[in-house]
């Protein structure tokens, strides 16, 4: 984080012990102006004090003193100013006077105690003018006109004081400017790192939702076929030598579902493939506007790609029509499965139709590992804006042989997270025939 101007000066205020200067060359300075204005007003107060009859050594001391009182402007700019307004009638203090106003009009006082004391100011130094100036023309015997006496009183009163109030508004105008502009300096640079910090995470976000989708669909994909491969081919096994012409076909089964399975599998690479650079293109590409950091292209790559896998892989991907050669294949292995469609077909959004696949296709491969022999039931309901689809399988068959298929526990969660992502809903769960079934409904516009 930055450190602003006044925070320095208060950091080198409190190391330094320097009162109330933020810095040493203000000490000196003031001291400087203290010491110029005791002399000025010790060598007045001396010349006062001889006019007037008064003891001459208290005059120097009294002007001395007052003089002094200069050092003290920063931290009370007030009590400066008044000190010259009282000793105005002696003709003291004139530096005291003009540093006194420049350093309260320059502060941060309310605007009317400095008109106040500015207007102060003036009246004492008009008067005293005025009377001077008067007593000077009786004693030279000049001839004059009325106007010359309050003439040079008001311009000797303005001179004396405007000048130091106007540049003292100026330069404390220009320095609440300044510490202004310095701390939306520093919120900006605090708004730019929780950006980037904003962005960081939506990153790591879009990769973490990325790798969550891939192995939902590597787990789909090599699910299923690869649970059918294994069910045909304990199969062929078996009939191996009592059924040549049998075995062939589940041979050929087994051939035809490793062929399907690694053509999902490149199609799902080349998908990721070719989101990856077209998002690498969009980043480096950006136009003269962009900014070629070397941080933004990973970051923008990542959620781009995301985006153009993700929809590359709804629009190339199976869907509805699908369903029933799905059951088809499920059959060929020995399952009996029923198909019941309710409703006129319709055309669905890419994501919704292949979220429709993929459930069913779950649901029949966690009857295929957990439910040997039992018999399914597939429904598809079209409704007016809605598609819903059940599962139920009846209790397992206990003479059917198990076929030995490992389970990752994730195709339940997959399957939730792929409807819910859509707005759907999704329950699972045992049936009272001992069954099990899952159930999921999905919005016609899903996509939106």
């Amino acid at each position: 984080m930055t450190t602003t101007g006044a925070n320095q000066d208060a950091a080198g205020t409190t190391a330094r012990g320097w009162w109330w200067w933020g810095r040493r060359r203000s000490a000196v300075l003031d001291g400087g102006l203290a010491l110029v204005s005791a002399l000025e007003c010790g060598l007045e107060g001396s010349q006062f004090a001889d006019s007037a009859g008064f003891f001459v050594p208290g005059g120097v001391v009294f002007g001395l003193l007052a003089g002094a009182v200069l050092l003290v402007r920063r931290r009370w700019p007030f009590a400066v100013v008044l000190v010259s307004v009282a000793i105005t009638p002696a003709e003291m203090g004139y530096l005291l006077g003009l540093v006194g106003l420049y350093t309260l009009a320059a502060s941060e006082a309310p605007r009317r105690i400095i008109g106040a004391l500015a207007g102060m100011s003036l009246v004492g130094t008009l008067i005293v003018t005025f009377v001077r100036t008067h007593q000077n023309v009786l004693d030279t015997g000049i001839e004059s006109g009325r106007w010359y006496v309050p003439l040079v009183a008001i311009l000797m009163s303005v001179g004396l004081t405007a000048p130091p109030v106007l540049l003292g508004l100026y330069v404390g105008a220009r320095r609440r400017l300044m510490e202004s502009l310095r701390e939306r300096a520093d919120s900006l640079e605090q708004e730019l790192s929780l950006l980037a910090d904003r962005a960081e995470q939506r990153a790591e976000w879009a990769r973490t939702e990325e790798r969550t989708r891939i192995a939902r669909e590597m787990h789909d994909v090599v699910a299923h076929r690869v649970s059918l491969m294994v069910v045909h081919a304990a199969a062929l096994q078996a009939v191996a030598l009592k059924d040549p012409p049998k075995a062939v076909r589940n041979a050929a089964l087994v051939g035809e579902l490793g062929r399907q399975a690694l053509t999902e599998l490149r199609e799902m690479l080349g998908v990721l493939r070719a989101g990856e650079q077209v998002a690498a293109r969009k980043a480096v590409g950006g136009g003269a506007g962009s900014v070629p950091e070397a941080v933004t292209v990973p970051l923008a790559a990542v959620g781009v790609a995301a985006a153009a896998a993700a929809a590359a892989a709804a629009e190339d991907g199976p869907g509805m029509e699908d369903i029933e050669a799905l059951v088809g294949e499920s059959r060929d292995t020995g399952m009996v499965v029923e198909l019941s469609v309710q409703g006129a077909s319709r055309a669905y959004p890419p994501e919704v139709e292949q979220t429709a696949y993929r459930v069913v296709q779950e649901a029949l491969t966690n009857v295929l590992k957990h439910a040997a022999g039992a018999k399914v039931m597939v429904r598809l309901a079209h409704r007016e804006a809605e598609v819903a689809m059940q599962v139920e399988n009846g209790p397992s068959d206990g003479g059917a042989q198990d076929a030995g298929l490992p389970s990752g526990g994730n195709g339940l969660v997959g399957m939730r997270e792929r409807v819910t992502a859509l707005g759907g809903v999704f329950v699972s769960g045992e049936t009272d025939a001992g069954g099990f079934r899952v159930s999921a409904v999905l919005p016609d516009r899903g996509a939106a």
